[in-house]
């Protein structure tokens, strides 16, 4: 029976059980096409079908979200005055009664501590590289580096689940699941909203993935991110056993669909709707994601483009493949999460090691996406929760130990394609790194502008719960305008 028939009886089946067609309809068209957009919906009109607010730049998303933040002052944000003073106490001026972690506490008469490599300026834009990153530093041109990142969170979950949701607490929806609720998903056979994770092997500063940084929130549950296992078989259950065809398989699904409908007649319960379309989802993946984890028609080319780790399962350099098919396949948000850069007292060790790891497949994502025609409507985004502090963790005579703590008052985040300007760099932090110098870009602000490159007017997207609207961006947030090709 083919996915057409399969529709026929289950709206046969709808038709009998009093549900009407009009509600099946849009249960399958919801797997497809956009969701609610509306400053005035609620969780019972949420079958509005709504469009675009605003002509989108970026059809796609995938987020290189980096766990556990990158040390600005060693990547991207270059300070030759922490060369210059490099061992002496930071100025008063520079701290300001400002809050840090209870590892550093009160940050007057921290040591300062100088690039652990040099940087360089590279590309026609001239922005400036630690030699950490020799993979990014070719593509710099074709970058925007916003260096005036700055968030509220000084802890690594809360600041995690604030950029990704619009909230330091769990129970807010991701990001990924706001664009798939707003503009439903182009893929036919695989989730709109798909999450890869990988850690750097022996880190001893790995970061907890929990299951809320990909989370739907309040809204209804199909929107929540599909995590896909870093192993050979990415999504489990997905095989039928021993003696199961595919005929039996499908007939099973239909008989079970039509006591979930039977169900939801009753209750009026609309998980069930969520739970028919996942078991329809979860029917078409068997064929789709078997053919998305097949590398045999990649080139050599483009599998050593992307590093020696592309064909480990598991690893960043295959999820950033996978992001690349995920999205030629129509995967509306894609979010990759890689940990272990929280170097309290590793800089000189596995700092090195997080670059070695991430550098070229970040790099081979954005020229891959460029010669497939799809960096243009992808947008690429690079970046941790917060950045790491201009002083030292640790002791200045014990370099093997030398480490940064949490700094959430700047730092900065890389974007790509999609409609963001490429070759420059937006604002800037003061001379050590420590505060954000000009044009500041809050947390907010990154999310209504990805928002607005995805065709959505932030304070539009909306869900009522309890008793009031919710959005992304809370009561906040702006679209930083000057980073945007108006071409």
């Amino acid at each position: 029976m083919t996915t057409h028939h399969r529709r026929s009886f289950l709206g046969t089946a709808a038709g009998s059980l009093g549900l009407g067609l009009a509600s099946l309809s849009h249960l399958f068209a919801a797997e497809q096409s956009p969701a609610p957009v509306s400053s005035t919906s609620t969780a019972a009109t949420t079958d509005i079908i709504g469009r675009p607010h605003l002509t989108p730049k970026a059809k796609h998303v995938i987020y290189l979200f980096q766990n556990g933040a990158p040390t600005h002052v060693d990547l991207f944000d270059y300070k030759p005055k922490l060369r210059e003073l490099h061992g002496q106490p930071l100025p008063e001026s520079y701290v300001g009664g400002k809050r840090f972690s209870t590892m550093t506490g009160n940050a007057n008469g921290k040591l300062i501590l100088g690039n652990v490599e040099p940087f360089a300026q590279h590309g026609e834009s001239g922005a400036w590289v630690s030699s950490l990153m020799p993979h990014t530093a070719q593509i710099a041109d074709e970058l925007c580096f916003v260096k005036s990142m700055h968030t509220e969170a000084v802890n690594h979950a809360p600041a995690i689940t604030f950029m990704l949701t619009g909230s330091e607490l769990p129970g807010r929806p991701a990001l990924g699941a706001w664009l798939t609720y707003g503009l439903g998903s182009a893929a036919d056979n695989l989730p709109g909203y798909v999450v890869l994770t990988s850690v750097t092997k022996g880190t001893s500063c790995g970061q907890i993935f929990y299951d809320f940084y990909w989370g739907s929130g309040f809204l209804p549950s199909r929107f929540q991110g599909v995590k896909f296992r870093g192993s050979k078989d990415p999504v489990l259950y997905l095989k039928d056993g021993p003696g199961i065809s595919r005929e039996f398989r499908e007939a099973m699904l239909n008989d079970v669909t039509a006591l979930n409908l039977q169900k939801q007649a009753l209750s009026g319960d609309p998980e069930i709707s969520t739970r028919i379309a996942q078991s329809e989802m979860a029917f078409r993946m068997q064929t789709s994601v078997p053919e998305l984890t097949d590398l045999s028609g990649e080139s050599k080319a483009t599998l050593e483009m992307y590093g020696p780790q592309v064909e480990q399962p598991g690893s960043f350099a295959y999820n950033c493949l996978m992001a690349r098919r995920l999205v030629e396949r129509g995967v509306r948000s894609v979010q990759l999460m890689h940990a272990g850069w929280d170097q309290h007292n590793s800089l000189t060790t596995e700092l090195y090691n997080q670059c070695r790891d991430t550098d070229q497949p970040s790099a081979a994502l954005v020229k891959d996406l460029k010669q497939r025609g799809l960096l243009d409507d992808t947008l690429v985004i690079w970046g941790g929760e917060f950045g790491r502090t201009p002083f030292i963790q640790g002791d200045l005579a014990n370099r093997p130990r030398w480490g940064r703590d949490h700094h959430p008052y700047a730092f900065t985040v890389w974007m790509a394609g999609g409609g963001v300007k490429n070759g420059m760099t937006y604002g800037a932090s003061d001379d050590l790194g420590m505060n954000v110098l000009e044009n500041p870009v809050h947390v907010h602000d990154l999310q209504a502008t990805i928002l607005h490159l995805m065709g959505i007017d932030h304070e539009r997207l909306t869900y009522r719960f309890q008793g009031r609207q919710f959005r992304l961006t809370d009561v906040h947030g702006h679209v930083v305008h000057d980073i945007l090709n108006h071409a």
